[in-house]
């Protein structure tokens, strides 16, 4: 029973790097100095600078797609199928989700804006659709299911749950110069609509002793409809030297979203995306703009002499009216640091990225990822790509993807098994694909290695 009552949860949350093209995903997201174009808004805009002799560059349509666990994958559904767990399988299903602090999941899809994302020599300028999703099932539930109230006495039971949509409308130009390059990437981000719990005013636990279960809970889901924001990437790149390029940049070095108290549902409506999110419904209640939403619950002395009593759980949902003095709150969208270094051969690419996070949200993660990629080039309407990374929110990541060039269009097709290597061992995966216009290349400035003069 317990394990069925642990795969029903892990597959009820499925029910329920945020800039990402095909290329990076085949790559591992190895992707600091190698980016082209309009490619390297998010990753490098520093690399912009070194391609004043690309051709103009305009993304047709690009879909990308990507979900993210800590536990459920083919292998773990098996292994922990049946009807009993053995206390060492139990033991080490807790372990594994302990460091994270519980059963985790993160969802995202990225959809650059069609036609509007745009780059020429050292500029370009990029729209972007983004919806976030993370959602988070507190250790204290899992350890009361499995090990009941002989484990520990305190169990902590607060969760996280937020959905964010969001446009970001960035500007990107570098400045090259003799030996490297230069690069920034100014931001205004739309938010469009967020749903969450508001940990500052949610609380929750449950007492476990020999007399009983008893505790209670207060959580307040919040919502922000229309707000703004602005961020900033920087990045530096050096100029390829015998083959050799290295990067750095920072992510969001500065970005967070303003949203307002009981705004103005019409805002939520510019992209046909979020009408499948928006407006927000609790059961079979729909959440108007100007609500949150306080969830209560108390537990009466779970024992036996008391079974027979129809009030020991109590439960409240109640749709409140936002005050119209309540203050704006403010999401601030992570910040990420890329170190990375390729190396060019006469029909191979290898490339290698240091990712780090500085906060535990969404695509972040305080920790480093290592990453390794290749991209055969020997038909060069045809590359083929393969990546590894190890560390960060996804562990272990493989990537395999390809391009088809026709004329003047590109297809690129990217596919990642997430948190393991291999189809029956994934916690995740991420599905790009994309089609780019990609004008003529000026064969003169190809062909010089140091680049044009600097253009400021």
């Amino acid at each position: 029973m317990k394990k069925i009552i642990c795969i029903l949860i892990m597959i009820s949350c499925l029910s329920s790097q945020s800039k990402r093209d095909p290329r990076a995903v085949a790559l591992a997201g190895s992707y600091t100095t190698i980016a082209n174009g309009i490619f390297s808004v998010g990753y490098n805009p520093a690399l912009i600078g070194l391609q004043q002799n690309r051709p103009l560059t305009i993304q047709g349509f690009q879909l990308d797609f990507g979900i993210v666990g800590n536990f459920f994958s083919i292998e773990n559904i098996a292994k922990y199928s049946g009807d009993t767990l053995s206390t060492r399988d139990v033991n080490r299903f807790i372990n594994t989700l302990e460091q994270q602090n519980g059963l985790t999941f993160f969802m995202d899809t990225h959809m650059p804006i069609p036609l509007i994302n745009i780059s020429k020599g050292n500029l370009a300028f990029s729209a972007n659709n983004i919806l976030l999703q993370n959602y988070k099932l507190p250790i204290g539930l899992l350890e009361l299911i499995f090990y009941g109230n002989a484990k520990k006495a305190n169990l902590d039971l607060e969760f996280s749950y937020e959905i964010l949509g969001m446009n970001e409308f960035g500007l990107s130009f570098g400045i090259p110069f003799r030996y490297m390059s230069w690069g920034i990437t100014a931001k205004y981000m739309q938010g469009l609509f967020f749903l969450g719990v508001d940990e500052d005013s949610s609380s929750s636990s449950l007492l476990t002793d020999d007399l009983g279960i008893y505790g209670n809970g207060r959580y307040i889901i919040k919502q922000g409809v229309g707000g703004s924001g602005f961020g900033l990437d920087i990045g530096v790149a050096s100029r390829p030297l015998n083959g050799w390029s290295f990067g750095l940049s920072i992510i969001n070095l500065i970005g967070s979203i303003r949203w307002e108290q009981g705004g103005d549902e019409s805002s939520s409506s510019i992209n046909p995306l979020t009408k499948s999110f928006y407006p927000f419904k609790w059961g079979d209640d729909e959440l108007s703009s100007d609500e949150y939403i306080e969830y209560t619950f108390t537990i009466d002395t779970i024992r036996v002499d008391k079974m027979s009593n129809d009030s020991l759980f109590k439960n409240e949902t109640r749709f409140l009216k936002i005050p119209s003095n309540a203050k704006d709150f403010i999401t601030r969208m992570p910040a990420t640091f890329r170190a990375g270094v390729s190396k060019k051969f006469d029909n191979f690419l290898i490339v290698s990225d240091m990712v780090a996070g500085f906060e535990n949200r969404y695509y972040s993660r305080k920790q480093w990822k290592w990453s390794i990629g290749t991209e055969w080039t020997r038909m060069p309407s045809l590359p083929l790509r393969i990546g590894f990374g190890w560390g960060g929110g996804d562990m272990k990541e493989l990537g395999v993807g390809f391009g088809m060039k026709k004329s003047v269009v590109m297809f690129d097709f990217g596919f990642a098994f997430r948190n393991g290597m291999w189809l029956h061992t994934m916690k995740g995966l991420n599905l790009s694909f994309g089609f780019t216009y990609v004008g003529k290349e000026d064969k003169v400035e190809a062909l010089n290695e140091k680049g044009p003069s600097p253009k400021i």
